[in-house]
C-alpha cells in the first residue's frame, strides 16, 4: 500500500540553538556574542568614540606640525631649530600622546562596563 508523499514525516535538524535566560532580560554581551543589530550599534558606539579620539588628536598634531616649515624658514639659524623641535614641540606631542592613551582606555573602560553591566 503505496503512502502519500504529503502524509510522510520530515525529520529537521540544525545546530543547536543557544538558551536565553528565562528572565527575559538580554544582556549586551550576548547582544555582541551573537552579532546581532543592537550588538552592533554597541560595537560601533565603540568604534566612533575612539574615532573621535583620534581625529581630536590628528588635528591637535596637524595644527602643531604644519606651521613648522614657516618657522624654520624663518629663523635660518640652525640652533633655534632645534630648540623648537625639542622645547616648543616636543612636551605638547608627549601630553597629546598620554591624552590620546587616557582617552582611549577609558572609552575601552566605559565600553567594558556597558557590557558587562557593571
Amino acid at each position: 500500500m503505496p503512502q502519500d508523499p504529503a502524509e510522510r514525516r520530515v525529520v529537521v535538524s540544525g545546530p543547536p540553538r543557544r538558551a536565553r535566560r528565562a528572565s527575559g532580560y538580554y544582556r549586551p554581551r550576548t547582544e555582541i556574542d551573537e552579532q546581532t543589530t543592537l550588538g552592533h550599534t554597541y560595537v560601533r558606539s565603540l568604534m566612533r568614540s575612539q574615532l573621535r579620539a583620534a581625529l581630536a588628536v590628528f588635528t591637535v598634531l596637524v595644527l602643531l606640525v604644519a606651521p613648522l616649515p614657516l618657522v624654520f624658514a624663518a629663523t635660518r639659524n640652525t640652533g633655534a631649530e632645534w630648540a623648537v623641535l625639542g622645547f616648543c614641540l616636543y612636551p605638547p606631542l608627549v601630553l597629546l600622546a598620554r591624552w590620546y592613551v587616557r582617552r582611549a582606555e577609558r572609552n575601552e573602560k566605559d565600553f567594558i562596563r556597558l557590557v558587562e553591566d557593571r
